[in-house]
């Protein structure tokens, strides 16, 4: 029970919606016996999760969301492939902007990560160490960006399981990442929103990501608006972990407000000039803690 009552508020709601959607609905005091939290916490979890669009609330308890995707389903890399695919173009080349040339980057697993890497083919001297077989790929052929130099970035693949989107994760990709450490993280996500941040359907991915974002001094998700009030089985990261937030204009302007209540910079590809200039020092910032 203490150890139920000591969940973060993003792992209780975490756990909720899973039992939402798995059971095909649940009760306020079911939920108080399962989480050790009183019927108020309960309802406060659903009203927040109910705002997000991820449950709808019903007298006494809540229902999934008509034609809403399980949490803990993972698409593989080829369905993503085919979600917002213009977005993705235009989030990849807007984040490459954010890219120094000489710097050590990371790219997380993901389709717009990926579209990322194919920009990224061209930068010269690029460090550039990766979790995603995809993404090593590309880097390693010069994938098809116009003008990708012969020598073309040095990739550092890590080892590990491979997850249906084509990642490595596990205790061998988490040991190669903490040993590193990176100018920028961009890091592609399944789901993001205020209350549950960063998240995934992968619990070994969860993990692989904490490792990544801890050795960064920046991370930048890169995720089109449709990944928006997703939540995933597993949150890994909160909003106040992020730095850059690269999306496209299909983010609506309620999200837009409330992402400027956030410590993070949010570039809207095609509006990046409205988006204030980093600093020196932002540049510089200590690795995290690990």
């Amino acid at each position: 029970m203490a150890e139920r009552q000591n969940l973060l508020a993003e792992q209780r709601r975490a756990l909720i919606l899973d039992e939402v959607r798995r059971r095909g609905g649940v009760r306020v005091n079911e939920l108080t016996q399962r989480l050790g939290v009183s019927d108020m916490t309960v309802r406060r979890d659903l009203d927040a999760l109910a705002r997000l669009g991820a449950l709808e609330k019903v007298h006494g308890g809540a229902v999934p969301v008509e034609g809403t995707e399980p949490t803990g389903h993972e698409p593989g890399f080829e369905e993503k492939t085919g979600r917002e695919p213009a977005a993705k173009e235009e989030i990849a080349r807007a984040a490459a902007s954010l890219v120094t040339p000489g710097s050590a980057v990371a790219l997380s697993g993901g389709t717009t990560t990926y579209a990322l890497a194919r920009v990224l083919a061209g930068v010269p001297d690029l460090t550039v160490v990766t979790n995603s077989v995809r993404v090593a790929d590309v880097l390693h052929t010069g994938g098809a960006a116009d003008g990708a130099e012969a020598g073309g970035p040095t990739v550092v693949l890590t080892g590990g399981v491979r997850t249906p989107s084509d990642s490595l994760v596990g205790p061998v990709a988490d040991r190669a990442i903490a040993a590193l450490h990176f100018d920028l993280l961009f890091l592609g996500v399944h789901g993001i929103s205020v209350e549950a941040g960063l998240s995934t359907p992968n619990l070994a991915e969860a993990e692989t990501n904490r490792r990544l974002v801890a050795s960064a001094r920046r991370v930048v998700v890169v995720a089109d608006h449709t990944k928006w009030g997703t939540v995933g089985l597993s949150s890994f990261a909160s909003l106040s972990e992020v730095d850059v937030l690269v999306t496209d204009a299909g983010l609506p302007a309620v999200t837009r407000a409330e992402l400027s209540e956030l410590p993070l910079r949010l570039v809207v590809a095609g509006e990046e000039d409205a988006a204030p200039p980093e600093t020196a020092q932002e540049n510089h910032r200590a690795p995290r803690a690990g």
